[in-house]
Parts: C-alpha cells; sequence; structure tokens
C-alpha cells in the first residue's frame, strides 16, 4: 500500500512538473520587478544616471524654443497608405510605419499598435509643445480591428491620451498593456480595459504572449510625478514571429539579457534619434550605433528604426538618425536587408 502510494504521489509530481514546462517561461524567473528608491519611486537598474547639468539643459530648453521656426528639411519620405491591404490581411506578418514610435504590427492573426500617437502637437497644452513634421501614414479609420496597444512609458510622444481615446471608441474591447503605475492616468481619461505589468510579467493574449521588459528611461508628465509610474520594452511572442518594443531608451546591460532568455526576435523596433547633446540625452535615448548593438544583443534577425524625423526634440539634424543608422548597421553586417528605415506609412512584410 505504502509503495503504491508513493508511486501516485510521483505519477501527479511528474505530471505536474510536465505542465509547468509546457506552460512556457515564467516572467519572475527571468527578470526581476524594477527597483524603486527610498522614497517609493521607480529606478534604473543602474540608478546613478545623469540628465545633464543645469546649464545643459537650459539651453537646451531655450533652443527648444525656436523650433518653432525649423523647417521641415530631412524628414523621411511619406507613402501615404490607404490601409485596405491592413484590413485584408491575415496572415501575412506585416509592420507599418505610422510615424515616431508608432507602429501597426500584425502576426498570428493579432493586429496590435505600439505607443500610438496621430496627435500633431506632443504636448499637455496644445499646440504649444513639440509639432509633428509629418502626418500620419495611415488614419485611424483606415486601420483593421485593433487587439490591443502597448505603451512603453508616459512621455506625451509616447503616451498620448487624444489618441488613446479614439483607438478605443473604434475598437471598444481593445486592450492597453502599460507598464506598472500608468493605469490611473489612463482611468481618469475614460479609458478602459487596461492591463498594468511590471518587467518580468507577462500574459497570454489569444495567440500570444506579451512581456513586460525593461528599459533605461524615466517618467515624467507633471511638476509632481516624476518616475511615479514605470516604464518598459515590450515583447509579442507568437507561434510563428517574435517581435521586440523597445520604446525608449538608453542603451544598457538589460539587452543581452532580453536576448538571452527570450531570443532570437524576428523583427525589432529600436529607436535611434534624440541624443543631442550628449551630455543630457545619452542616458535615456540610443544612439543610432548604440541601437544597432542593441538590435545585435538580442539577438534580431531584421531591425526597424523608429523615434525619428517625425517631431523636433533634440538637437541633431532631422536626417542624421537614418544616415547613421544605415551606416552603423551596414558596418555590423546588417545592411539594408536588416536593417531598416521605413518611409511614414510603409508597410513592409517580416
Amino acid at each position: 500500500m505504502l509503495y503504491r502510494k508513493l508511486h501516485q504521489y510521483l505519477i501527479v509530481l511528474g505530471l505536474l512538473y510536465l505542465s509547468a514546462a509546457q506552460a512556457g517561461p515564467q516572467s519572475n524567473v527571468i527578470f526581476e520587478g524594477a527597483p524603486k528608491d527610498s522614497k517609493g519611486r521607480y529606478t534604473n537598474t543602474n540608478s546613478d544616471l545623469s540628465h545633464g547639468s543645469t546649464m545643459t539643459r537650459a539651453k537646451f530648453l531655450a533652443r527648444r524654443l525656436a523650433t518653432a521656426w525649423r523647417t521641415n528639411a530631412g524628414v523621411p519620405p511619406f507613402e501615404p497608405n490607404n490601409g485596405l491591404f491592413l484590413r485584408e490581411n491575415i496572415d501575412t506578418p506585416s509592420i507599418t510605419w505610422v510615424g515616431h514610435s508608432t507602429f501597426l504590427v500584425q502576426m498570428d492573426g493579432i493586429n496590435f499598435l505600439t505607443d500610438p500617437i496621430w496627435s500633431t502637437t506632443a504636448s499637455p497644452i496644445p499646440p504649444l509643445g513639440p509639432r509633428r513634421f509629418v502626418k500620419p501614414g495611415v488614419s485611424l479609420v483606415d486601420l483593421p480591428p485593433i487587439d490591443f496597444v502597448v505603451i512603453s512609458h508616459n512621455h506625451y510622444d509616447h503616451m498620448d491620451l487624444p489618441t488613446l481615446r479614439k483607438i478605443q471608441k473604434l475598437n471598444p474591447d481593445v486592450l492597453f498593456f502599460v507598464p506598472k503605475g500608468n493605469g490611473s492616468v489612463l482611468r481618469r481619461n475614460r479609458i478602459s480595459h487596461i492591463r498594468e505589468l511590471d518587467w518580468g510579467e507577462n500574459v497570454s493574449f489569444k495567440e500570444v504572449d506579451v512581456y513586460c521588459l525593461p528599459a533605461q528611461h524615466w517618467s515624467k508628465r507633471s511638476l509632481t510625478d516624476t518616475r511615479k509610474a514605470l516604464w518598459a520594452s515590450w515583447a509579442i511572442i507568437g507561434a510563428s514571429r517574435r517581435f521586440y518594443f523597445a520604446g525608449d531608451t538608453g542603451y544598457f546591460s538589460g539587452f543581452k539579457a532580453i536576448g538571452r532568455y527570450l531570443g532570437p526576435f524576428d523583427l525589432a523596433a529600436m529607436p535611434i534619434g534624440a541624443y543631442e547633446p550628449n551630455e543630457m540625452m545619452q542616458a535615456f535615448h540610443m544612439n543610432p550605433e548604440e541601437a544597432v548593438q542593441a538590435a545585435l544583443d538580442i539577438e534580431a534577425k531584421l531591425t526597424v528604426a523608429m523615434h525619428f524625423g517625425t517631431f523636433d526634440l533634440s538637437d541633431e539634424p532631422m536626417d542624421d538618425p537614418p544616415l547613421r543608422f544605415k551606416k552603423a548597421a551596414q558596418k555590423k553586417g546588417m545592411g539594408k536587408d536588416t536593417g531598416w528605415v521605413l518611409a511614414i506609412g510603409e508597410t513592409r512584410q517580416f
């Protein structure tokens, strides 16, 4: 009798082990949650990061005032997209650049958006603030039904409430994935169906798994909420494709860990702009060379550039990021076939 009970116990234990193994990786094993400081505010894994000296920041803000007279020289090419292929597409993995960090991604039967912004100004008080130099590559009403949205952090060029409200109106069942601490802002603005995640957490949604992952950045929407909400990158992993969205981030060692645990990725969207002045931007934004290295770190088969050419956010010329990205990709052996710079509105299969 004792032997029989022991035998049954071992069978049950073995079945539980197999079930856990087949369930896929558990996020809390892959990454720890985001750290916080003594005041309970979120920090980066390397907390000693600088925004530059007071003088550097003051001069930068003064130069920003002059961008109202800046021309659109050097902005990306524009390919108007009527959305016909996108609405009919069911089986073809594809990505469409709407502009800035906004993509429509179609894979594994799912349609999702990254950091959607269709507004003409990235600002709490439009029309003041960074203005849009190139209109969105496809209109909101021409998109296919949207299953979910991933948002990297709460800066106004990444979490645009007017756009999010319109997306919800057009797609009443859409789900918004946001890093921890960002849900309250959405709920106050009548946006529902929110899922807040910490670094390392993942959720299964229809045919894909959505992973909230580390990034090196910061958050702020008002004078009093600095780093009260988390920032993140995202991985969307399905049976046929693996996609990585870096969000807004500086270069950091976390990329290698992401590649080690979740790579290789079929396609990665990497930010390549807003890197000058270097003293102020280096910790929180990647330059094109760093973006290429980050793509190699996460083991991306294809890399698409973003976060440039749409809003005037920093000192480098508008056409400098894509030129440097192409050169760096070529130098690292990526070339035009694996290091993509899309036209705004362009759809490409992956």
